[in-house]
């Protein structure tokens, strides 16, 4: 495995097994994914929140099966945020999108198992242009991993969000109307789904994020200044661990722009 860009700021948040364990319960309060039992898979957790995800992803494969979940996530934020290679961070998205899958057929009522298949393929498809990843019958697996996430786990906020996202971006590249006849895409279900996201899990910086992003897909200049809101609302926050860091700092510098 080739060097990652290292997270700058993983000595701000110096998680241990235990620390981790302690403010599970904050830490996973969008993803809902169960406290692990297994001490390696709970290092590789800690590594996960520290910023060392290059370590978080080789410590949850490792682990086996039951590391499958905190390898997909260290690896999807980190292509995510840090990742310049454009090609590379497509790998990455499509490797996690393949090992989510392995383990939902495995594992089928696994919540994450779907969700982190729905956000690999929904973030690969942004690197290639939804319209074209539409074209390519993507984004019906990214709609039906993040519904299937959300039945499996009615608490899941960032599937919530997740899917309200992929109503935005289909209502915003096809139009509304082919959107709905050939997606099932709907403006007021992608905002109801952010409200239920919202609802479950309020201050989530990436929830805030998201919801900002599908105001303005759907809503244009009319959902301009409250879109500013939520990113300046996301910039003023105090970041848990080094996912919320990163958040935090997108929101800046799209408020810098």
């Amino acid at each position: 495995m080739a060097i990652w860009t290292t997270f700058i700021h993983a000595d701000d948040y110096p998680f241990d097994p235990a620390g981790v364990k302690k403010n599970w319960k904050r830490l996973h309060a969008g993803d809902q994914e169960p406290l692990p039992k297994d001490k390696n898979v709970l290092a590789a957790w800690a590594l996960f929140h520290s910023g060392q995800f290059q370590e978080a992803v080789e410590t949850g494969l490792k682990a086996g099966a039951a590391g499958t979940t905190v390898a997909n996530k260290a690896a999807c934020i980190y292509a995510n945020y840090l990742e310049p290679n454009e090609k590379t961070k497509l790998t990455l998205f499509m490797q996690v999108a393949e090992r989510a899958a392995s383990q939902a057929s495995a594992e089928p009522d696994n919540a994450n198992a779907y969700y982190w298949q729905g956000y690999a393929l929904s973030r690969y498809s942004q690197g290639i242009s939804v319209a074209k990843a539409l074209a390519q019958g993507i984004g019906r697996k990214v709609k039906s991993a993040m519904e299937t996430s959300i039945r499996l786990q009615p608490r899941h906020a960032d599937a919530h969000i997740g899917l309200g996202a992929f109503h935005a971006e289909v209502i915003d590249k096809v139009g509304a109307l082919i959107g709905n006849m050939t997606y099932g895409a709907k403006k007021e279900t992608s905002l109801k789904l952010f409200q239920q996201g919202l609802n479950l899990t309020p201050a989530s910086t990436v929830a805030l994020i998201e919801y900002a992003n599908a105001l303005v897909m759907l809503e244009g200049d009319k959902g301009l200044d409250e879109a500013t809101r939520l990113y300046e609302q996301v910039a003023r926050a105090q970041a848990m661990d080094a996912m919320e860091r990163l958040d935090i700092e997108m929101a800046q510098a799209e408020l810098a722009n």
